[in-house]
């Protein structure tokens, strides 16, 4: 019985012996393999990082919202002219000013959009929503969702 103890356990034994040796590298040599001078990554981070610039921006005369109601899943869409209201369910939504590209006039919308819930005439969401980005300045409504699709050009 012991014997057939030892045989097994050199049997189990023996492939982890023959396994390749695990090499340890200190982190020092990697980040020399890849990064050769920290100054080069530096100096190529703020030039790409500092060459954002500011885009020429042109007010329409209107633009086009998107409406979700959530709870029935409808969906609306608005064309209003800057200042115009329209009211949908219980909610009052005002376009007050779109802005684009001057360079791309369909590439992007910058809508400014008040939405005010006239029940209770609290204002929900008032502020710049971008059409490329609706995310980044979402109006927070358990049950609406409102963004912006395009700016009305002549």
């Amino acid at each position: 019985m012991r014997s057939s103890l030892t045989f097994l356990f050199l049997m189990l034994a023996a492939p982890l012996a023959a396994q390749d040796e695990i090499v340890v590298t200190p982190l020092e040599e990697l980040i020399g393999e890849l990064v050769t001078t920290p100054n080069e990554v530096t100096e190529e981070f703020l030039t790409t990082s500092t060459e954002a610039q500011a885009q020429q921006v042109s007010v329409a005369e209107g633009g086009e919202l998107r409406v979700l109601d959530k709870l029935t899943g409808e969906v609306k869409d608005l064309s209003l002219q800057n200042g115009e209201m329209a009211a949908l369910g219980f909610l009052a939504v005002t376009l007050n000013e779109c802005r684009y590209p001057v360079e791309n006039p369909s590439g992007d919308a910058f809508v400014r959009v008040e939405v005010v819930d006239r029940k209770e005439s609290t204002p929900l969401f008032a502020g710049w929503i971008i059409a490329t980005a609706p995310a980044l300045n979402a109006m927070d409504h358990p049950r609406y969702d409102v963004w912006a699709l395009r700016c009305i050009t002549s």
